[in-house]
């Protein structure tokens, strides 16, 4: 057999075990046929075949993001980023001068201000975006993708105002004085949904800066979550479109929300099956997150004993749209930062299980920044899949502005990311970046769950060092487990014969590379379905 492509180097995990083998991967039409230690190579070479030989690279599975917001990303790439500022006044201006470049967006749309980074760690105000902005509608989502900083015309523009009220999951902030301040929490950023209401050529122009970013990361495929806070965004007439011309280069398992009308999903889940584009399950969340105290938590905030947290919806209606979606073959991924929501979430699911009966749902708890001890075991024993974000655990540059020390306190802090934990206690582990909130690189959450550092290089030894992970098992996560996790770990995953053809070649071998190195590798060549989408 002639094939395709052939790909020779000294450095290729397969994901079958914690090593790498010296040889070659043979692709012909969208499959490997060949994985050798290179003593047939020749008998797979045609004339026609493209052959690459690398040295101290490595090869790997491509990696799938488990748990991305694409849309969302792709316009937080098209808009201005207020992450480097450390004021509200330097993020306000940031916002004035990207306005200024874009006079006839109809809206301002900015991301990622976390105000704990700031000099001053306060909450911003309408005020500063008023100042400098006063005719002009103007929203940032926060780094974390749970509130939402506007100025006065956006709020006059939504039609939101002193009496309006809260929406149910949501919060429209106002002061102690019932002024409004100009902050959007969770729910209610679904009133600012004609912000992300774009004319079809930006979207389409978005959608193919986010392909040929993935392509460019080795990230060959995907799972989208529409469903955010309230609110859900995604394309998937766009996404059809371009599976149908050929140009999708980035698997898409989709996501909707988990809200009791099963009618739409099963339109959905019977439309969208292809290896490409599919429908892959329902989404909720139970909970908000630990810095603005809306994480739902078993015992109240360190930094705050007047709250736990409140679940966004009654549990009694979580449970009764959980064992209707399990009753009717669905898969469930729900939202869970605090310890408390993890609770809610296995408790359901345990529920689901007692009464519709034991089969293979996977479904999937969310995050899991914090976890009570009492319930590591319970995921293995549920054969519940952690979704986790490492990258998450360090989102502020230096770890003493870790918000997380003050907000779960000493008791709470070896529960925190609990990756090993999980993983011992037999929990199936898929990784991913939740991109908008964290850059889409695969060697960003990778690098975290194997060291544990800020960016600062603390603490020494990682910030619960027990929970670390080795390369291997990170790799893993991001292949094979994100492959199971979408049901899809017959085909994808790992590098064998009669897979999908999805690899990835690194530009240096991570496994004989320093750690503090490992953020600066790049992808030197992408394959998705044995055609070359990315070559440096």
């Amino acid at each position: 057999m002639n094939a395709d492509v052939i790909i020779q180097g000294n450095n290729i995990f397969t994901g079958r075990d914690n090593q790498t083998m010296k040889g070659f991967i043979a692709i012909k039409d969208k499959s490997i046929v060949a994985v050798d230690t290179g003593q047939n190579m020749d008998k797979y070479i045609g004339n026609g075949t493209k052959v690459f030989r690398f040295d101290n690279e490595l090869i790997t599975p491509g990696f799938h993001d488990f748990h991305i917001h694409l849309f969302l990303g792709s316009l937080s790439h098209d808009s201005v980023s207020v992450h480097e500022a450390r004021s509200e006044r330097e993020a306000a201006v940031m916002v004035k001068q990207f306005a200024d470049s874009r006079p006839d967006d109809p809206w301002v749309l900015g991301f990622n201000w976390y105000h704990p980074d700031w000099n001053e760690a306060k909450l911003p105000t309408f005020q500063s975006l008023d100042e400098l902005i006063p005719d002009r509608p103007v929203l940032v989502l926060n780094a974390e993708g749970h509130s939402a900083w506007l100025n006065s015309k956006a709020l006059d523009v939504l039609g939101i105002d002193e009496h309006t009220p809260n929406p149910p999951s949501g919060e429209i902030s106002r002061d102690e004085h019932g002024n409004l301040t100009g902050l959007l929490y969770e729910g209610a950023i679904r009133n600012a949904l004609p912000a992300f209401q774009l004319p079809r050529q930006r979207r389409v122009s978005i959608f193919k800066k986010f392909l040929a970013q993935a392509a460019k990361l080795g990230v060959t495929g995907v799972s989208d979550m529409f469903a955010a806070t309230g609110y859900e965004l995604g394309d998937l007439g766009l996404y059809r479109e371009f599976e149908q011309s050929g140009t999708l280069t980035t698997r898409i398992n989709f996501l909707t929300a988990l809200d009791g009308d099963l009618d739409r999903a099963r339109t959905l889940r019977n439309t969208y099956t292809s290896s490409l584009l599919r429908f892959s399950g329902l989404k909720q969340f139970l909970d908000g997150v630990p810095t603005t105290y809306t994480a739902l938590m078993v015992e109240p905030y360190a930094d705050n004993l007047s709250t736990k947290g409140e679940p966004f919806l009654p549990p009694e209606m979580i449970e009764k749209w959980v064992l209707e979606a399990d009753r009717d073959g669905f898969r469930v991924r729900l939202h869970a930062c605090g310890d408390g929501a993890v609770r809610l979430g296995l408790d359901v699911y345990e529920t689901a299980k007692r009464k519709n009966g034991r089969r293979d749902s996977r479904h999937t708890i969310e995050h899991i920044e914090v976890i009570h001890p009492d319930d590591i075991k319970r995921f293995g024993q549920l054969g519940v899949i952690a979704s986790m974000q490492p990258a998450h655990m360090a989102l502020t540059e230096s770890f003493t502005d870790n918000a997380y020390l003050n907000r779960l306190g000493l008791e709470r802090q070896p529960f925190t990311w609990p990756i090993k934990s999980l993983v011992q206690s037999g929990a199936p582990m898929a990784l991913g970046s939740d991109f908008p909130v964290v850059e889409l690189n695969p060697m960003l959450e990778i690098y975290r769950a194997v060291t544990r550092l800020h960016n600062d290089g603390e603490p020494k030894g990682g910030w619960n060092p027990a929970e670390k992970i080795t390369l291997a098992e990170a790799l893993r996560y991001y292949t094979l487990g994100t492959a199971y996790g979408n049901f899809m770990e017959d085909v994808l995953g790992t590098i064998e014969v009669g897979k999908y053809a999805d690899v990835v070649v690194m530009d240096r071998n991570l496994f004989a590379t320093e750690l503090e190195e490992m953020l600066e590798a790049k992808v030197k060549l992408t394959i998705l379905n044995g055609q070359v989408i990315y070559e440096d």
